[in-house]
This record gives structure tokens, C-alpha cells and sequence, in this order.
């Protein structure tokens, strides 16, 4: 795997999922010596389970130790830190991360009792926990999410979790981006699994799922928000972080140049029959039929971006599925509606993509 290249798995058996990129990715190679401490630091913020759209399904961790421990690794470590006034501890029960380690014998660190040292991280002091800079390889496994002050949250915002509570608030009240990027020059990525099974359309804290089932791979984590922030309907300028993470040479946002290797094809997995509140009212904008379930949700990250007003102004329902395959119609999304007057190409588009094809077609808004 090489640096600017982003695997993708689509499915619903996320433990398969996550131990196929693994294998793709030739992780054992990439981490080398068997006696290397591995960290794996999913993202548990509250105490809720993966389905709210909130935090890293266990799976995604489960699938990563059966590779690992069937490659001869066993000194793994689960590292996480909750919220500020946020239980660790229950989050490791109610997500589920508690049985896999008594399963596996994996050890398990809330960061919130963890010592911590100050280090430079270019330039800005941080105070970061111990057991993250003692690790010799770190996988990241961040929820593909929105974020109500950040717009997005994904490899380079999760790690936020390994540094103490005082910190954590110290951060908010000097302005997230300038920590998050200056953060990620000391702490660890050298391998990031994104849980884009259904990640919240807009806060860190879970409640508006979108069901888009998959999994991503990395190796960078500037690209891979970059490439993250696109598939939610942001370009990496509109996520500050991502730029000046760029720029203190954490990794690069250039997405011209990422090279995307899908293991298999996203046309296997229908859309969610159970969407959230807001899904289902932004879904009303949409005449879906046997689409794709990557698709369906890049279709929804682009029109959560439009307000009250815009999406008042919509005079067509948008078609997207493979049912439009053939078939003609006004406005449509993605590759299968390319006989339509205007679509937007792709399979699937990116919601930047599809955010800004509705500006431009005429008669949409």
C-alpha cells in the first residue's frame, strides 16, 4: 500500500471488512519487528453504541487483533479517553471493547488515567498521555462523522482523545484547529482504518446516522481526511486543520493525487431501511430506487449543506439507483443516471462533487 493510496471495502460484516484491508494492505509488513507495541485508538467519545452514528463499531478493532494475533502480534494495547465528563469505562463496556478484550487479551487504557507529559509539538507545548508515546505503531480507527464546531472529525481529530481532560478543554478555548494539526506532529499514524459504516451527519456525540457501509484504509492521515472531508461535501480548505496540518508536514491534502483501490464493489449493499429524523427529511428531496448505499449517503451529506431556503427551491426531486440505469429523467446522481438531461458522474460522487452539481444545474436551486 502506498502512501497516497485509500483502500475501500463496502459491506456489513465490518470485522471481515476490516481484516480484508488489513490483508490488502500487507499491515504486517508495515509494522515489522513482533514485538512492537501496537496501539489501536478508536473513537469512543460517549458511552453509545456504534449504531448512533457516534463511535468506532467494535468490530472494525475486533477484525484488526484476528490479523494482528494471527500474524504473530501480541503486544496490543486499546487506547481511549472519553469526552470531558464522559466515562471511559462505560464506553469501553457499552461499545463493546471491554468483552473483546477479555475475549482476546488485549489490554485495554482509559487515557483519563493515564500520566502525561508535556511535549513540543512543533512549536506549540501539549500535554499528551503517556501510553500513546510509548507506542512503537498506531493504528487510528476514527468514525467518518460531522462535527457541530470542526464540520467534520476523522483521523487527525481523533487522537484528540489521548490527551488529558485539561488539555482536551485547553484546546476549546484557544480554537481547535492550531492543537488538533500541531497534536498529530508527535502522536502516531502510521495505519488508519475510517469506520464509514454510519457515521453522524453533524455532531461528534451521535443521533443522525447515515448508513454508507464502508470501511477505508490509509496510510496519510492529511489525505485521508482530505479525501474524507470531500466525501461529506467539504473541500480540505473548509476544514482548517487539514490545511495547516499540510503545512507543519503531517501528510498532504493534494487530492489530485490519491489513488483509490476498492477491494470490491458498493453496489452489493442496498441503502438503510431505518434511517434518522433528519435523514428521512432530507431524503424526501430524493427519488431513490435500488441505490447504492455510498451513493444514497453522498447524496444526503450534499443536501444537508443546502438551508431551509435552498431546499424550498428545489423543482425536481433528484433520482439516484441503479434502477435509472438506461432510463431517462431531469436531474440525477451518479454514474447509473447518465442518460439523464444533467447528472452528476461518479460511482459514487463525493458529496463536494454533488453539493456542487446542484448549484449548477438549472432548475434545481
Amino acid at each position: 500500500m502506498e502512501r497516497n493510496e485509500i483502500l475501500v471495502t463496502y459491506g456489513k460484516n465490518i470485522e471481515s471488512m476490516a481484516y480484508s484491508l488489513a490483508e490488502e494492505a500487507d499491515l504486517a509488513a508495515r509494522i515489522g519487528d513482533r514485538k512492537k507495541r501496537i496501539g489501536l485508538k478508536p473513537n469512543l467519545v460517549v458511552a453509545r453504541t456504534a449504531s448512533n452514528g457516534a463511535t468506532t463499531h467494535v468490530e472494525v478493532a475486533a477484525g484488526l487483533v484476528s490479523y494482528l494475533k494471527k500474524n504473530n502480534f501480541n503486544n496490543i494495547v486499546i487506547l481511549e479517553g472519553a469526552w470531558v465528563g464522559g466515562s471511559t469505562t462505560e464506553a469501553f463496556n457499552v461499545c463493546g471493547y471491554k468483552k473483546l478484550a477479555e475475549e482476546t487479551g488485549v489490554t485495554l487504557i482509559d487515557t483519563k488515567k493515564d500520566k502525561s507529559r508535556i511535549c513540543d509539538c512543533k512549536g506549540l507545548k501539549i500535554e499528551i498521555c503517556e501510553s500513546a508515546l510509548t507506542l512503537d505503531f498506531m493504528i487510528n480507527l476514527p468514525v467518518m462523522k460531522g462535527h457541530c464546531q470542526t464540520k467534520i472529525t476523522c483521523a487527525l481529530k481523533n487522537n484528540k482523545g489521548l490527551i488529558p481532560d485539561k488539555e482536551k478543554q485547553r484546546f476549546h478555548t484557544i480554537g481547535l484547529t492550531k492543537p488538533i494539526a500541531h497534536l498529530n506532529t508527535v502522536i502516531r499514524n502510521d495505519f488508519i482504518v475510517v469506520d464509514g459504516i454510519c457515521g453522524d451527519l453533524d455532531f461528534e456525540e451521535g443521533g443522525n446516522p447515515i448508513f454508507s457501509g464502508r470501511l477505508f484504509a490509509a496510510a496519510d492521515p492529511v489525505l485521508c481526511d482530505a479525501y474524507i472531508a470531500s466525501l461529506m461535501g467539504y473541500s480540505p480548505g473548509d476544514i482548517p486543520y487539514i490545511t495547516l496540518a499540510e503545512k507543519l508536514g503531517i501528510g498532504s491534502a493534494n487530492l489530485d493525487s490519491v489513488k483509490i483501490r476498492e477491494l470490491n464493489s458498493s453496489s452489493d449493499e442496498p441503502v438503510n431501511l431505518n434511517p434518522s429524523l433528519k435523514v428521512k427529511k432530507l431524503a424526501v428531496y430524493l427519488n431513490e430506487k435500488n441505490a447504492c448505499s455510498s451513493c444514497y449517503a453522498s447524496a444526503i451529506y450534499a443536501l444537508s449543506h443546502l438551508d431551509n431556503a435552498k431546499l424550498s427551491r428545489l423543482k425536481h426531486k433528484i433520482s439516484v439507483g441503479q434502477y435509472f440505469k438506461g432510463k431517462n429523467g431531469n436531474i440525477g446522481i451518479g454514474n447509473c443516471c447518465k442518460d439523464f438531461n444533467f447528472f452528476c458522474p461518479g460511482c459514487p460522487p463525493s458529496g463536494e462533487d454533488i453539493f456542487k452539481f446542484l448549484k449548477k444545474v438549472p432548475g434545481s436551486i
